[in-house]
């Protein structure tokens, strides 16, 4: 798949002069919402990731610029140089639309929630879709070709920017890798579907670590912390 990354401005015929067409403005998407499933599985129809432990946010880059929007809709103003940074990451794209979560990574590369709610230590977006590149739509292609496009354009060398894998088929293996280091648990995905629900339903599931030891006692940690429990309320 080649897409074009068209810079000239429109005139009167809603092109660039020469018949290129220019990226449309970014829309407003929703990011797609999370089953909820007990134990894990393998099939051969599903990819698997880690679920991360921090804030679901879409990231929108237009004009050099790059925004952090959570689930909710509402701008991550304390991520407003996280986004800068994304933008500068993307600066070879028109404009595109990514889906992630914002996190911070320990030494050894967990997430750690407290120091990203404390701002303890810088954050990252790690993406794992690509909803939306240089003014076209990607939202009805297979989610196996979005991460395709998704790992082409996510630099390699960029740790404000990184690019979360996957594994085909194995979600018993992830998960048991899970538990053993303390994580907060996987995400099931369908290979083929677009970013949208199948039959009402979304293709995507989560699967929790019961034993996540970050978990503990987080409700009771935000008592009094009204902010930021609101932001904190995530997939």
């Amino acid at each position: 798949m080649r897409f074009r990354r068209p810079h000239r401005r429109l005139d009167a015929n809603g092109t660039g002069g020469n018949g290129e067409v220019v990226p449309r403005p970014l829309p407003t998407l929703t990011p797609l919402p999370l089953q909820r499933r007990r134990e894990p599985f393998d099939h051969r129809d599903w990819l698997f990731e880690l679920k991360l432990d921090g804030f679901r946010a879409l990231a929108y880059v237009e004009r050099g610029k790059g925004t952090l929007v959570s689930r909710n809709g509402n701008t991550f103003k304390r991520f407003a140089p996280l986004a800068a940074e994304i933008a500068v990451a993307l600066r070879g794209v028109s404009n595109a639309i990514l889906d992630g979560e914002v996190v911070c990574l320990g030494g050894d590369g967990r997430p750690l929630f407290n120091a990203l709610l404390y701002r303890r230590s810088e954050p990252c977006f790690v993406a794992f879709d690509c909803l939306w590149l240089d003014g076209r739509d990607l939202r009805r292609l297979p989610l196996i070709e979005r991460k395709r496009v998704l790992r082409r354009i996510v630099p390699r060398r960029r740790p404000c920017l990184q690019f979360l894998p996957h594994l085909h088929r194995r979600g018993v293996d992830l998960f048991t890798e899970v538990v053993q280091r303390d994580l907060e648990g996987i995400v099931a995905k369908l290979r083929q579907p677009s970013y949208d629900l199948v039959g009402g339903t979304s293709p995507w599931v989560k699967i929790k670590n019961r034993e996540y030891s970050q978990a503990v006692g987080r409700h009771a940690q935000f008592d009094g912390f009204q902010g930021e429990k609101r932001l904190a309320r995530r997939a």
